[in-house]
């Protein structure tokens, strides 16, 4: 054992040697051999992580938003809801979402993330298919309860393995593609929801909503199987890089933030976690991470505040799809810019500004969806709401991966915190839209748009002491006659 202890230490040694050889070479290369070395590599994480994470975030949201499509059926008299007991289903699920957060993340750090994520997918989309057996409110409190529960390990943990893999410059536009999952979701979840509430409702005596949870959670599983073989691991232990290559990615992040991103034993899950909460930008970011969740509570309503405007509910469902399919296309629009001008030069300063400029759009969409009850104006509006707040959330996700870089854990513990602490607006916010207000939904709207302010004031806020940060790094450097090289996204 001694023996076998002994050579697992000394190859240990020699590839730490080897990666140090090669990082020194890599530091001698001219910036043309970088930059085509570079876009080989991004273009190759690209193909092998983005389309593997883009369909299982669709699927994760279309499981967990699909209560809102199964409501224009017949599951509220099926399971003899009234009230707000549909209110209470959509926010149980947040419930067991939070409990899972932290402790999930933490366990990434230590675990492959291709086995985990995809175990989890598995579990939820099992639980998801078992809905459709559902005969009591009771059961499906337990069962959205349960979905939270094993939906929770996905999402921060797919934000935290891309921010393993890509630079600061270029993890918001990535962010972006994977969050458009969710908007790719929502809108074949309305086409689909419409497909089979329109055509299998009571096909062999079954409901329309429960095919809809059988299909969904079906293929989910069918998806999951799969993506455990496909989903990469990170740079540090990835089969499909050469050496050479494993190594250019690790260093070209070391180079990004100053600080190599390591292997995550280097540092224990109860030191990062330490480290996360000792930082008081983590809770600056909380904040403005809630307040942007609570902006977009409306998404789990949609079909409903949709089907105020006096169509039939498959043309409801159908006319969610264009409004969806437009934030999809602004949302890598605005990440994608909000990331491009990453120089020195001009200290990272997109993130902020274009997250205010879209809170501001999203603003007005609630304004005139609870100012009017004329149909063009309020279709008009209702694609501005998701236009602005769910764009805006994305390249806040990429700036909380950027603001905590390095160590990995503590960059794991801070992603899982902020989306933790974040994802209790959701629990309140499906109070926010009463099926009595119909159809103006006066609570929600206002308190929407002036959450939309107050994010807006946020990022601005969080812009200045970040802007505070990088001058006084600016200072070290100057002091120190040395380059010290991190700055904060601005």
């Amino acid at each position: 054992m001694e023996k076998e202890n002994a050579a697992g230490l000394d190859e240990q040694v020699e590839f730490s040697e080897t990666k140090q050889e090669l990082f020194a070479q890599f530091a001698g290369k001219d910036a043309e051999w970088v930059e085509f070395k570079r876009k080989r590599l991004v273009r190759k994480i690209d193909r092998k992580l983005l389309p593997c994470l883009v369909t299982m975030y669709l699927l994760n949201f279309l499981d967990r938003s699909n209560l809102a499509q199964a409501r224009l059926g017949t599951l509220q008299q099926d399971l003899n809801m009234h009230g707000t007991d549909y209110n209470l289903a959509t926010s149980i699920l947040f419930v067991g979402y939070l409990l899972m957060q932290l402790p999930s993340n933490l366990l990434l750090t230590r675990v492959r993330p291709s086995v985990y994520l995809a175990t989890a997918m598995t579990l939820w989309g099992a639980v998801s298919a078992c809905q459709a057996a559902l005969n009591s409110f009771a059961g499906l409190i337990v069962c959205r309860f349960l979905l939270g529960v094993v939906e929770a390990p996905f999402f921060p943990g797919a934000i935290m393995l891309m921010s393993s893999w890509y630079t600061r410059s270029e993890l918001a536009f990535r962010i972006a593609w994977f969050y458009a999952g969710s908007a790719l979701a929502n809108m074949f979840g309305g086409l689909l929801g419409a497909g089979v509430l329109g055509n299998l409702h009571n096909a062999h005596g079954i409901s329309g909503w429960r095919w809809l949870f059988i299909i969904e959670g079906s293929i989910t599983v069918a998806v999951a199987i799969m993506s455990g073989f496909i989903l990469p691991n990170f740079p540090t232990a990835c089969r499909w890089l050469t050496e050479e290559e494993a190594a250019f990615a690790q260093w070209r992040l070391s180079v990004d933030v100053s600080e190599a991103d390591d292997d995550p034993t280097a540092v224990t899950v109860k030191q990062g976690l330490k480290l996360a909460l000792k930082d008081y930008k983590l809770y600056m970011f909380v904040l403005l991470l809630h307040m942007s969740i609570v902006s977009q509570t409306f998404q789990y309503f949609f079909p409903s505040i949709v089907n105020t405007l006096g169509f039939d509910k498959i043309t409801s469902l159908l006319l969610t799809a264009p409004v969806w399919f437009l934030q999809f296309v602004v949302s890598l629009v605005t990440t994608y810019t909000s990331g491009k001008y990453h120089d020195r030069s001009i200290h990272y300063r997109d993130r902020s500004w274009h997250i205010i400029l879209l809170m501001l759009v999203s603003c007005i969409g609630n304004v005139i969806v609870t100012a009017t009850t004329t149909t063009g104006p309020r279709f008009f509006a209702m694609f501005l709401m998701p236009m602005g707040a769910v764009s805006a959330f994305t390249i806040i996700l990429a700036w909380v991966a950027n603001t905590f870089p390095r160590p990995m854990v503590k960059r794991s513990a801070s992603i899982a915190i902020c989306n933790m602490i974040g994802n209790t607006a959701s629990n309140y916010g499906s109070y926010m839209y009463p099926s009595s207000q119909s159809p103006r939904y006066l609570t929600g709207g206002t308190v929407n748009a002036i959450i939309c302010l107050l994010v807006a004031s946020m990022a601005f806020i969080i812009k200045l002491v970040l802007w505070w940060k990088n001058k006084k790094l600016a200072t070290a450097e100057a002091q120190a006659n040395a380059p010290i090289g991190f700055r904060f996204v601005l």
